[in-house]
């Protein structure tokens, strides 16, 4: 998998994040517009320079994309987790 930039922001493809959240990749852009997918980007610094990760909560799930400055994703973690504040 492969995160696509846009003027400095990542894009992740519905048919990508539908099946990791456990959701129909359709349903992704009006949950995400809703409200009901939030996520946070952020970019490393230190050894973690060149990186970024991209961290996605739907129904008590949180999902991180760890990425390469490529979009390359390394790794992908998937935890349950109450809701964000």
């Amino acid at each position: 998998m492969k995160i696509n930039m846009e003027n400095g922001q990542p894009l992740i493809e519905a048919t990508d994040l539908g099946p990791l959240l456990g959701l129909e990749p359709a349903s992704v852009p009006a949950k995400m517009r809703s409200g009901e997918i939030t996520s946070r980007f952020e970019t490393g610094e230190g050894e973690d320079a060149g990186r970024f990760r991209l961290t996605f909560y739907h129904n008590q799930k949180r999902i991180r994309l760890t990425c390469a400055q490529d979009g390359t994703v390394l790794s992908t973690s998937r935890i349950p987790v109450g809701k964000p504040a």
